[in-house]
């Protein structure tokens, strides 16, 4: 693949935010194919949703004595974790980082710190009622962000 002057690019460092959902599942193996055949180093994120344990007010559903904000973060880790685990099968460097915030604004000020190259983001396919209703961390990213990026669609499940 090249581009309008004939080069191929180069990635030197490659964002693979995460979720821990299937849908990043797809993206973080084409991230990591990526990171490979470029000798990119990989930049794992994870973002704790801060509306999703600002807004809550107590522990009685949080089956786990932890707390919501504690559990979210263990759950960041383990996301975190599969993609370095990923990445060392490759030989990939991986840089993984959590935080907290608002997913998408997360996204873009680390690609704006750390200079990646290329966002590699999954989704999952969703009817359009779906989308209209509560949008898409990766479609604000791909709208907002001036930087190339890769969206990895998984398909929906047959039900």
């Amino acid at each position: 693949m090249s581009d309008e002057r004939g080069c191929t690019p180069v990635y030197d460092d490659i964002l693979i935010p995460t979720d821990g959902t299937r849908g990043s599942e797809f993206a973080i193996d084409h991230a990591v194919d990526l990171a490979a055949v470029h000798g990119a180093r990989l930049h794992a994120l994870y973002v704790i949703d801060e509306d999703v344990y600002s807004s809550y007010g107590g522990d009685e559903y949080v089956h786990d004595s932890e707390g919501l904000e504690a559990a979210l973060e263990h759950e960041g880790e383990d996301a975190l974790d599969r993609v370095a685990a990923r990445a060392a099968d490759e030989n990939v460097e991986c840089v993984s980082t959590l935080t907290r915030g608002v997913p998408h604004e997360e996204i873009l000020e680390y690609a704006d710190d750390e200079d990646v190259d290329l966002i590699v983001l999954g989704t999952e396919e969703r009817t359009g009622e779906y989308r209209r209703l509560l949008g898409s961390v990766t479609e604000r990213v791909a709208r907002r962000t001036s930087r190339p990026v890769s969206v990895v669609k998984t398909p929906e499940r047959d039900e």
